[in-house]
């Protein structure tokens, strides 16, 4: 699950020279979810309320609503701060927690100098004035923030990425929310397996608030990576480095029966059981009392988690509903 970040579009995203290597590699070998935040993309635009709490209850709509029961969470950003809330306020969903880019406080709780709060108010005076402009010059400020060794294309992307994926009102609504977030008290209370990563010359976010958050979540490792991209770039070495460390720190798909078995909910189990007695999923519904989407959901569920897909998929979860009932023996 990839916590939803300023600046997504779930549709424009695909056809991104800054974020298709992402969707690319966090797909590999595994299932993403993922969703535009609220104010943004292809959520509701017409919402004024930003701030951890909001966003946890965002993220915990989602997760639901996919029907996931255990998973591992990426948080990139203000993203982190997010995925740390629901991590504590979850422990038994969160199996592994990836964090890139992130903070525990904003800009204003990290330091409340008047000099701080003069550079955050210039940067709300620059998305108030030139977000929804057709000339991008005064939403490049916050390109060359985010990317500065993004090429001529790249760079022409994500001022237009800025401009589509929220209206200016809302940007700095979303902006002045970032720099008030504060999750510092939580961090002692995190017990998911945690992985920081953090670009050392990143310009949007401070390296040392990557290297605090390791030093604070218990057992947490963390990965100092060269650069100063905040949106790591696919032909920057720091890529590779993520992506060589993502696929280090989480599991693996299994390679045998026990271990996908183990997966499994009591529920999907139930669901297994049907699906080798020859039932069609409305049947199961019926069976189960459920609707034929929920069984739906709980087949799409299995796929992802036993690495399957499509009519074979079926067909290879059948096998292992009757390998599961041949080896209970209860039966």
């Amino acid at each position: 699950m990839r916590v939803a970040t300023w600046m997504t579009h779930l549709q424009h995203d695909w056809d991104s020279p800054l974020w298709r290597h992402w969707l690319d590699g966090l797909v590999d070998g595994r299932t993403l979810v993922r969703y535009d935040e609220r104010g943004s993309g292809l959520s509701d635009r017409d919402v004024s309320r930003f701030s951890v709490d909001a966003w946890v209850e965002d993220l915990e709509a989602v997760v639901d609503a996919a029907g996931l029961e255990r998973f591992s969470l990426l948080g990139l950003s203000n993203a982190g701060a997010v995925a740390i809330a629901y991590a504590v306020r979850h422990p038994e969903r969160v199996s592994h927690l990836v964090l890139c880019g992130s903070f525990a406080q904003g800009r204003l709780r990290r330091d409340p100098s008047s000099r701080a709060r003069a550079e955050a108010e210039a940067l709300l005076a620059l998305i108030r004035v030139g977000w929804g402009q057709a000339n991008p010059a005064f939403r490049r400020a916050f390109t060359t923030l985010f990317v500065p060794d993004a090429g001529q294309a790249q760079m022409e992307w994500f001022d237009e990425l800025q401009r589509i994926s929220a209206s200016p009102e809302t940007a700095a609504l979303m902006r002045l929310a970032r720099e008030e977030v504060d999750v510092s008290d939580l961090l002692d209370q995190v017990v998911t397996p945690t992985l920081v990563l953090h670009a050392q010359d990143d310009a949007a976010v401070p390296f040392e608030q990557g290297r605090g958050l390791a030093s604070a979540i218990p057992g947490a490792r963390f990965v100092p990576m060269e650069g100063r991209n905040h949106v790591l770039l696919e032909d920057e070495p720091a890529w590779q480095i993520f992506l060589r460390e993502l696929r280090g720190f989480l599991p693996t798909r299994p390679s045998d029966t026990e271990a996908a078995d183990d997966l499994l909910t009591p529920r999907e189990v139930e669901v297994l059981r049907c699906v080798a007695a020859g039932l069609s999923n409305a049947a199961i519904a019926r069976q189960l009392f459920v609707s034929t989407r929920t069984v739906e959901r709980h087949m799409g569920n299995m796929y992802g988690k036993l690495g399957l897909e499509g009519k074979s998929g079926r067909a290879a979860i059948a096998a292992r509903a009757a390998s599961l009932i041949d080896d209970d023996p209860g039966n």
